[in-house]
């Protein structure tokens, strides 16, 4: 929307007092307020505002503003409140805003501001706010005895890089209640005297500066005592400073309405006094990272309300309470570093709301309990460097809800894994290691899918690696060093297209290893202590060659099926040569490799020499890419043509090479769209797959969303028209398609662009095609969780909610997909980064801000998508585009699949969006 179109050169007040923003004295057609808030405004202020005399408020906060506020703003007297925050200005606050008498409320945060604080800003006895928050001002608090700021209710100045102390002057602010000097370099004792007449104070933040208790910083008590005098005060923070002394029981005396207190990392010593649950109504108490020692007050029971307790990093001793149980919302318990002694109560089984328990470093001993089973909304459990023993409960170890990582090592467990650790299937890490644990590593940790990290080092584990762990999609580590497992280590960890860290030394394994795929970067070191491995990684003794009579058959048998061949093949070999060479190709009309079923000869024929040269020998340097059935490498041809090859892992288990190969050749065969990846052909023999593709110039959208090493270079304009090609893309597979086909990944990784950053629909190796058009009769099976044939619905993140009932593969899913990928672009997040808020999902991450808190962002996604427009043009057109590009993306991820809208209407909706932005961008560009 553009803010300024009524904007005119008309001379004509009564014409101005309509205009967008301003707004006009009644009586005398005289503009006494602009209000331009959040209007995607750019350049610089204008010094000719001085001249509107009589303006009383003058608000151009969030905009994109900068260079210098305007001096002359000083003389326009009227002025009563003046906002220009949010904004891109630099340089000093001018001197002349001192001047503005009748001013009220100042507002200069989150800008660029720097030099010191004009001390006459400070004399202004009419000013209730200030904020000057966020910049890069220096200097000290420029207030005297002799400047009261008498009616100042709130002063805001954190995150600047003000010095020296707190100016006693300010305890002329009687009717503060509001002070945030948080992230500065202020320094002295703690202002007890200030605090002490603020009994309107609400909110104190002090943390992260450098200040001190009294008596030589030995004493915190005349500061609380005068901090009891503020029985409005709701929150404290003083946090990261150096404060010593022990914390007084007086604490317990103030006010009744605090809800959060933050005095970790920081000096203090002592036990923890009784008394500070008497403050009933704390949500968030954090003393960690102090010198606290003693134990924990049983009486915390009584603070009912407690969300969140942090006593990490002291020398807290004894046990822990079992009255930490009867706190009935407490959702994180940290604990760890400690001296705490042991068993781990039972009674935290009544924390149904428990999310994260951290009890870490201490030296717990006894047993895991199994009433933790009953906390089934954990996510994250870490009880190592303790002493527990015994097995892992059942109930502990098919916690479900552990989503972020499961810590037991470095206890004295032991017994075998259990078998119900396989349903961690949301689990991002587990480690094990330096206990006691035996027995088989169970096949079914395959299951644990979204696992990226496993250690199980320094146990008694025995017999093969199971294969399984290879398959896992997202495992980046993994560490089985000093047990005893033997046998050969399975190949689809060299498949792994995600590993790089790996660890099986000091196990009995056995056998030729490999340094191709996964383990092409490990060296001898990843493999020490086992004698009888051998093989090419570097380091590793090489394989002995087989004895002479040993090969005799394998060299015979060869020799005598081509003389065979030779006498009886030739003359039909001879008759077939004038139809075709004997290259592999795509075209043969009843083989295997038929590209399009009907001996269609028109792609060129490249034999598998022909590929070798074009990619230097599938060298390193030649590799863009791995997936889960393969590599993916640039080549040239000798017509100069520069191409992708998909080259299918020979080893993997047979049926899931098979299958994904038939899958994309299917599709690919079957369907044409500019959306969709052409093939140019395909090499097929019994040793060799691979699909031959154009190289697209620019890459994946992945790359343009995460760079990682340039800034993003996507306009909004981009975006839009990317997602409205991937829409008319899987639009046509789903409604257009001779063959229906559900795609079942889409991600910014399988969204290629050409050079005209024209998006194609890439990776059909999982895609399902649907018979008949009707969805209830796929040809495959259903998707599976349980990774029997190496294959998901799609990746982590972005698999519809469904699909994990067992429901089949559908062109809903891919709507469901779909949506994350718009949320993914807007948002400017992985789906499958650490979750963020308790949100299950990015979906209802999003979700739970929209509409009232969807404004953040929207600007964030507006900065990192700059529209393709001067700054100055910027209006709130692009702003109701991204609100509606949010809009779709969570229709399209409703948990119900009847009610989410088809790819047809998707597309449709897109192309809408696309065409809005194209005339609008030409619009303005035209005038």
């Amino acid at each position: 929307m553009n803010y300024l179109a009524e904007w005119t050169n008309s001379s004509s007040e009564s014409q101005i007092c309509s205009w967008f923003g301003v707004k006009c004295n009644n009586a005398s057609d005289i503009v006494v307020e602009l209000d331009l808030n959040g209007c995607s405004l750019a350049g610089t202020i204008s010094s000719s505002l001085a001249s509107l005399a009589y303006l009383t408020v003058l608000d151009l906060s969030r905009n994109f503003f900068e260079g210098r506020i305007p001096s002359g703003l000083g003389r326009v007297l009227s002025l009563r409140q003046l906002s220009l925050s949010s904004n891109l200005l630099t340089g000093p606050i001018p001197e002349d805003l001192g001047m503005l008498e009748k001013l009220v409320y100042l507002d200069l945060g989150s800008n660029r501001l720097s030099g010191e604080i004009p001390s006459t800003i400070f004399c202004n006895m009419s000013l209730e706010y200030i904020d000057l928050s966020n910049n890069s001002l220096g200097g000290e608090i420029p207030l005297t005895s002799q400047c009261g700021l008498k009616e100042l209710r709130f002063l805001l100045l954190w995150s600047n890089r003000l010095a020296g102390r707190i100016p006693s002057g300010l305890s002329n602010s009687t009717k503060l209640e509001w002070l945030d000097l948080e992230s500065n370099l202020l320094s002295g004792e703690l202002p007890t005297e200030m605090v002490r007449g603020m009994p309107s104070l609400q909110f104190l933040y002090l943390s992260f500066n450098d200040f001190v208790s009294h008596d030589d910083n030995s004493n915190l008590d005349p500061f609380f005592a005068a901090l009891a005098n503020s029985s409005n005060l709701q929150e404290l923070e003083l946090a990261g400073n150096n404060l010593g002394g022990n914390l007084p029981p007086i604490i317990g005396e103030l006010s009744s309405k605090l809800v959060q207190i933050h005095l970790d990392d920081n000096l203090i010593h002592g036990p923890i006094p009784p008394q500070i649950s008497n403050l009933v109504n704390l949500t968030l108490l954090n003393l960690s990272s102090n010198l606290l020692n003693g134990s924990i007050p049983s009486q915390l029971r009584n603070m009912a309300k407690l969300e969140r307790l942090y006593m990490s990093n002291n020398s807290l001793s004894g046990s822990i309470p079992d009255e930490i149980g009867d706190i009935p919302h407490l959702g994180l318990l940290d604990l760890s570093k400690n001296r705490l002694s042991g068993s781990i109560p039972d009674s935290f089984t009544n924390l149904s709301q428990l999310r994260k328990l951290l009890l870490y470093e201490n030296q717990l001993s006894g047993t895991i309990p199994a009433s933790l089973g009953n906390c089934t909304n954990l996510e994250i459990l870490d009880l190592s460097h303790n002493s527990i023993g015994g097995m892992i409960p059942d109930q502990v170890a098919g916690l479900r809800s552990l989503k972020l990582y499961l810590n037991l090592s470095s206890n004295h467990l032991h017994g075998p894994i259990p078998l119900e650790l396989s349903k961690m299937d949301m689990i991002q890490a587990i480690d094990l290691s330096s206990n006691n644990f035996s027995g088989s590593i169970p096949t079914q940790l395959g299951s644990c899918i979204a696992l990226e990290y496993l250690n199980v080092s320094n146990n008694f584990f025995q017999g093969p690696l199971p294969d399984s762990l290879g398959r896992l999609p997202y495992l980046k580590a993994l560490d089985m060093s000093s047990n005893n497992l033997s046998g050969q280590i399975p190949q689809t960890f060299l498949r792994s297209s995600t590993l790089k860290l790996v660890n099986f030394s000091f196990n009995d394994f056995t056998g030729n290893v490999s340094n191709d795929g996964a383990f092409s970067s490990l060296t001898i070191d990843s493999f020490l202590g086992n004698r009888r491995l051998c093989g090419l990684i570097h380091g590793m003794p090489r394989c002995r060659e087989r004895r002479p009579h040993a090969l005799l058959l394998p060299v015979l048998l060869p020799l005598s099926i081509t003389l065979m061949v030779f006498i009886f093949g030739y003359p039909l070999a001879l008759k077939a040569r004038i139809r075709r060479p004997m290259w592999i190709f795509s075209g043969g009309r009843n083989s295997d490799e038929t590209f399009n079923g009907k001996g269609d000869h028109k792609y060129p024929r490249l034999s598998y020499k022909q590929l070798i040269e074009a990619t230097g020998g599938f060298c390193s340097s030649s590799l863009i890419g791995s997936g889960q059935f393969g590599h993916v490498y640039k080549g040239v041809l000798k017509d100069d043509t520069r191409v992708a090859i998909k080259v299918l892992d020979q080893s993997k288990a047979g049926g899931d090479l098979s299958g994904s190969f038939k899958r994309e050749c299917q599709v690919l065969k079957r369907t044409r769209h500019r959306n969709l990846i052409k093939i140019i052909t395909i090499c097929s023999k019994p040793d060799f797959k691979a699909l031959v593709l154009p190289l697209m110039a620019n890459g994946s959208l992945e790359r343009h969303l995460y760079p990682s090493d340039h800034p993003g270079d996507l306009t909004l304009a981009q975006v839009i028209s990317i997602c409205a090609d991937v829409a008319e893309g899987v639009a046509y597979l789903h409604h257009h398609s001779p063959v229906r086909v559900v795609h079942c990944d889409l991600k910014p990784s399988n969204i290629l662009l050409d050079e005209d950053m024209t998006a194609l629909v890439a990776d059909f190796g999982i895609a399902r095609l649907v018979r008949g058009g009707e969805e209830d009769h796929p040809t495959n099976e259903p998707c599976s969780y349980n990774s029997t044939d190496g294959l998901l619905c799609g990746s982590i993140g972005y698999i519809a909610p469904e699909y994990g009932e067992g429901k089949r593969a559908s062109t809903q899913g891919d709507v469901f997909s779909f949506g994350v990928l718009l949320l993914e672009i807007i948002v400017g997040r992985r789906p499958t980064e650490v979750l963020v808020d308790q949100a299950s999902s990015l979906p209802e991450w999003v979700k739970s801000r929209f509409p009232s808190k969807l404004d953040p962002i929207v600007s964030q996604a507006l900065v990192r998508y700059t529209p393709p427009l001067p700054p100055g043009e910027l209006d709130q057109t692009w702003r109701d585009v991204v609100v509606e590009i949010v809009e779709l993306g969570l229709l399209c991820t409703q948990s119900n699949p009847s009610t989410r809208p088809s790819m047809m209407d998707v597309s449709i909706e897109m192309n809408r969006l696309k065409q809005c932005v194209t005339s609008h961008s030409l619009q303005i560009a035209v005038e």
